[in-house]
């Protein structure tokens, strides 16, 4: 017998978490380096542009591109100059975990829950990021960009997850902090919980997501 959570979920058994924006503050290092590399670009992008793209489909980001980049030299650059500050800033100490994330694992390990990590990240910072948290040892496998050919909001990387724990989906959570993430797991079936980070809950959240809530701490006081 797995762990309860009231109202949530009677047999919690494998716990399956977005990265970027949920486990760590790297949305806060993103957003920051997108206005710093718009800049430095002479871009004249709207002020809230990166919470606006937070957690979007590959669709919408691609639209959103063709929109405010001239060229691809122009964008590729733009990305380049994002990566690379986020990848300095992170490794200088200001990538953090998100209040209670190190509690909400301890717990999760200690009560036999197994646990992966299901990011639209790239390998390299996934990784990164893992190692510099140290939360490495915490987690039975990770996922990143392009482990499946369908990302979120399609299911793929969750079913793959669920198949990798070798779980019924009534046993898994999912954790999520971004519309897209929630969709993706109400698409292959499997509980959610929400946990807003940049931007706020939207409708269509509210009817998709299993749980808001505002913190992992929260979330623990539900046992």
């Amino acid at each position: 017998m797995g762990m309860q959570f009231s109202g949530l979920i009677e047999d919690l058994q494998g716990a399956i978490f977005d990265m970027d924006g949920l486990l760590v503050n790297s949305e806060d290092l993103y957003a920051k380096a997108n206005y710093e590399a718009a800049k430095d670009a002479g871009l004249d992008l709207p002020k809230n542009f990166y919470e606006e793209l937070t957690g979007s489909s590959l669709n919408d980001m691609q639209a959103f591109y063709d929109k405010h980049f001239k060229t691809e030299e122009q964008l590729n650059a733009f990305i380049k100059e994002t990566d690379d500050l986020v990848w300095k800033w992170a490794t200088e100490g200001q990538l953090k975990l998100r209040p209670g994330v190190l509690e909400t694992l301890e717990v999760f390990k200690t009560n036999g829950v197994k646990m992966g990590i299901a990011s639209s990240n790239y390998q390299n910072f996934v990784e990164h990021f893992i190692d510099l948290t140290g939360i490495d040892g915490y987690f039975d496998f990770y996922f990143y960009y392009g482990i499946v050919s369908n990302p979120k909001p399609a299911p793929d990387v969750f079913l793959l997850a669920q198949e990798k724990l070798a779980l019924p989906k009534e046993n898994i959570l999912i954790f999520e902090d971004s519309s897209t993430g929630v969709l993706a797991a109400k698409n292959a079936g499997i509980k959610v919980v929400m946990l807003p980070f940049l931007t706020e809950p939207t409708e269509a959240d509210q009817e998709n997501a299993d749980l808001i809530t505002p913190s992992f701490n929260e979330f623990l006081r539900l046992q």
